[in-house]
């Protein structure tokens, strides 16, 4: 479970990480992080997934699992990074595994550049 405190929730911040943030498409998400001022707690992930991704059962099951991914790699990510990750309406048809190596590898791409 992605802890409350590692999640972006208000519309500033999405906005913030998609205009002034690094991007890196990779198969079925496109990943955006930007830094932020405050090294507190750890790094936020946000998720964007539209309506083209599939009906609300097949939007929800992404996001569990993109959730998932993300909840699962979140201490190897900078604390001052805010993510933002948009499903791909091809994401609909993607498993766990491919969903993983997608946004492991957008954001690890991210960071390379950031260095």
């Amino acid at each position: 479970m992605l802890p409350a405190a590692a999640r972006v929730r208000r519309s500033d911040d999405f906005a913030t990480v998609l205009k002034r943030g690094a991007r890196a498409r990779r198969g079925n998400l496109v990943v955006h992080a930007a830094s932020r001022s405050a090294d507190v707690g750890s790094a936020r992930v946000g998720f964007i997934v539209s309506k083209a991704v599939g009906p609300a059962v097949t939007r929800n099951l992404v996001k569990r699992r993109l959730r998932s991914v993300a909840a699962e790699r979140l201490s190897d990510w900078p604390h001052n990074l805010d993510i933002v990750v948009r499903a791909l309406p091809s994401a609909a048809g993607a498993d766990y595994q491919r969903l993983e190596a997608d946004m492991t590898g957008a954001v690890e791409a991210i960071m390379r550049r950031r260095t």
